[in-house]
């Protein structure tokens, strides 16, 4: 069994008081995960508003910055949230207006652990997209970015990271002496796709999981295993002569696996960029005459718009994309009836409550037993 939040708040001593940082970009997040702190401490009897601490990262015309932090986070164990892939967030360059890149947010994060002054009692940082995540491996001469930045932070302080769904969660060897959790919301996934797909059923006769790479290979055999149904993959053929966009472009995806016809496809990945790469899949499966294709991607961040997607939607190829609310979504992507968002805001309070008692995260919420309840519930459990 697990144990409840409120429970936790009275049965363990935290090492010390919650203090929550939602960084520019992150207002909408950081209020849900306060929401849920405030309402298990009113249970457990602690009388708090808010755990929320003010700050800002205010920019001269020039294009400096500085942090300030607001109040005192004296003693306290600093949750620093930041999204550093919302490019939503501008602020003015010499009378223009520029948009945040990832790397203006990582320094401004910087700029908030000084302004901390090595005050708080410990500095954490839930950061769901990892600054430099895709530049995880060196080839040739080139650089680190993803390690280096791990590094310093590790030198500035920072005692644990929490992140979502890494592109490559060896990168962690780099910090072999800080915390590094890499979160897979697998459970809120399905909890989502059941409420909203009201006719879908998890059975092996009738659904399949298939990875759009060997990359993605780990990620998907946990949701076939989960599930009980099988499991196929495709391959992606590259042409390594050429390098178009920082990649070398694919030149097919072949499938390897059992067939797919009539079968529901769930397709998981850590990112929609372009989304190309998952319509080739989609159309691929369509060709081998798959039923409906539901794909997922924790970030989907769709850099080349979605006309494409609405198209795909619109001639039956692509029927529903899953991603989370763990980095800016567009009003547009939010409107669209083939987008369905995953809320990670309650995952991420336990996280926080767990690391605030030192407890294991598994003493709160156990993902296979959720999932193995839920499957249960909606009589479909193995």
């Amino acid at each position: 069994m697990t144990a409840s939040s409120e429970n936790l708040f009275i049965s363990e001593s935290n090492v010390s008081p919650i203090g929550i940082i939602a960084m520019n970009g992150v207002a909408e997040l950081g209020k849900k995960i306060d929401d849920y702190l405030v309402e298990w401490s009113g249970l457990a009897g602690y009388d708090r508003d808010t755990f929320l601490v003010q700050n800002e990262c205010p920019r001269f015309a020039s294009g400096d910055g500085k942090g300030l932090i607001k109040s005192t986070v004296r003693g306290m164990d600093l949750f620093i949230i930041i999204d550093v892939g919302n490019y939503n967030i501008k602020y003015n360059y010499f009378g223009m207006e520029n948009a945040m890149s990832p790397d203006d947010h990582f320094q401004d994060l910087k700029r908030i652990i000084q302004a901390a002054s090595g005050k708080a009692h410990r500095i954490n940082v839930i950061m769901p997209i990892l600054y430099g995540g895709r530049q995880h491996r060196r080839s040739y001469r080139e650089s680190l970015d993803c390690a280096c930045a791990l590094q310093e932070l590790e030198a500035m302080g920072v005692s644990n990271i929490v992140t979502f769904d890494a592109h490559d969660p060896r990168v962690q060897n780099a910090v072999p002496l800080m915390g590094f959790d890499n979160v897979m919301p697998t459970y809120q996934v399905l909890k989502t796709m059941l409420r909203e797909i009201k006719d879908v059923s998890f059975t092996k006769d009738k659904f399949m999981v298939v990875s759009p790479d060997e990359g993605a290979l780990n990620r998907n055999m946990y949701y076939a295993s989960v599930l009980g149904v099988e499991m196929g993959m495709f391959y992606k053929r590259r042409d390594y002569s050429t390098i178009v966009n920082g990649r070398n472009p694919i030149v097919a995806h072949e499938y390897l696996g059992n067939p797919v016809e009539g079968k529901d496809i769930f397709v998981a990945d850590d990112i929609i960029s372009s989304g190309e790469s998952m319509l080739d899949l989609a159309y691929a499966l369509k060709e081998k005459k798959a039923g409906r294709i539901f794909t997922y991607a924790t970030y989907a961040i769709f850099t080349n718009g979605l006309d494409k997607f609405d198209k795909a939607y619109a001639d039956g190829y692509i029927d529903g994309v899953f991603g989370t609310n763990l980095t800016y979504r567009t009003p547009e992507l939010l409107s669209r009836p083939w987008f369905h968002e995953v809320d990670v805001s309650k995952y991420i309070a336990y996280f926080i409550e767990a690391i605030n008692h030192d407890v294991s995260i598994s003493k709160i919420i156990d993902p296979h037993e959720k999932i193995q309840t839920l499957l249960a519930k909606y009589g479909m459990n193995k």
